[in-house]
């Protein structure tokens, strides 16, 4: 049954219409709140830059001005427009870390890449609020210097848990955020309390002890920001701590207590490919740069590149405490890469150190 605005000149009526249109579009939850609804947003984002706790993310220094302040962005922006959309895990996102000799990829990035599939799916959503309104709108998925995170909790979807990641009490950890402006009035919602009381598990996992605080994180520590944002090679006092994690960390989230009230995820494209539930470091490692490509077409891994990759799977390989994968390394230690050359050797060395000895 289509869905239309009873009348457009009533915002609460217009309001109801959109979270209607939203969730029929496969949105989980809605939340609306003015552009200037989280001024202390770029005291906070400052105070991380000035740290370095931002590493080779240049970006978020340069555009600092519009990422601080949503207002600057778009001026005639009137209200922004903030949706959840699910990709929970129906296996246990924790269990590959005891499989030494496979590779760790992140939940979300397993099958298809969310910007894409939760761009569209906004598109489609602001379309009809044009059509239904005559507003103007700008739809952002994580590609803008635009900071969800403390917009979703302003608009009340949830709030920003002590490892700064949005979690709210009913749809627990894994859930993807995006957001349309709108030169439309619409009414607010109440932001969200923070609900993490005295539990410290996202914090005690992290095996890099990447937050400084509760509610703080030093990027330049955690294993998502170094096997996707970092370019050349990790420190070696790190790479040890990264098992076998090749493409970001899901601890902090798996382990929220929330979770139990996670929403199911419908959308099929988020169910994890079998080829990259638990795939072979030994196969990983000899992926040349077509191969490599052809692999992870419309995956958000193909935006690191193959070099950068490589490193991490070569890293991975080093943890892997299995000897059978030194000659894989070796194989690696001239890679035309620098950084992939290095992870090889130091990789190949570390199992020569775990081989047991010859009788």
């Amino acid at each position: 049954m289509p869905i239309s605005i009873s009348d457009p000149a009533d915002p609460d009526a217009t309001k109801a219409a959109l979270e209607a249109r939203a969730r029929a579009e496969g949105f989980a939850k809605m939340g609306i709140c003015a552009p200037d609804a989280i001024p202390h947003a770029a005291g906070r984002l400052a105070d991380f830059v000035a740290k370095g706790r931002h590493g080779q993310m240049a970006w978020m220094a340069e555009r600092m001005h519009w990422r601080g302040d949503p207002a600057a962005l778009w001026p005639a922006a009137r209200s922004v427009v903030m949706l959840a959309e699910m990709y929970t895990p129906d296996h246990d996102a924790m269990a590959v870390l005891e499989r030494r000799d496979r590779a760790a990829i992140s939940v979300y990035a397993q099958n298809r890449d969310y910007h894409d599939v939760v761009k569209k799916r906004l598109k489609r959503l602001g379309r009809w609020l044009v059509e239904a309104t005559g507003a103007e709108i700008k739809v952002f998925v994580d590609t803008a210097p635009v900071m969800e995170k403390p917009l979703a909790e302003a608009a009340g979807l949830g709030w920003q848990g002590k490892h700064t990641n949005l979690l709210a009490r009913d749809l627990g950890s894994w859930f993807f955020l995006g957001a349309i402006f709108t030169t439309l009035e619409l009414p607010r919602d109440a932001p969200e309390g923070e609900h993490c009381g005295s539990c410290t598990a996202c914090l005690d996992i992290c095996p890099t002890d990447a937050f400084p605080a509760p509610f703080q994180l030093d990027a330049t520590r955690c294993i998502s920001y170094l096997t996707i944002e970092h370019r050349g090679p990790v420190d070696e006092a790190l790479r040890p701590l990264m098992g076998n994690r090749i493409y970001g960390c899901d601890d902090c989230l798996a382990v929220c207590p929330w979770n139990k009230f996670a929403a199911e995820a419908h959308e099929a494209k988020y169910a994890a490919r079998e080829d990259l539930l638990a795939p072979p470091l030994k196969e990983l490692a000899r992926l040349d740069d077509a191969a490599f490509r052809a692999r992870f077409s419309g995956s958000p891994i193909k935006r690191i590149g193959r070099n950068r990759f490589v490193r991490n799977v070569l890293y991975a390989i080093g943890n892997s405490a299995d000897p059978a994968l030194r000659p894989v390394a070796q194989e690696r230690a001239e890679d035309p890469d620098p950084a992939v050359a290095d992870a090889a050797r130091w990789a190949a060395a570390r199992l020569s150190r775990d081989a047991p000895p010859r009788s």
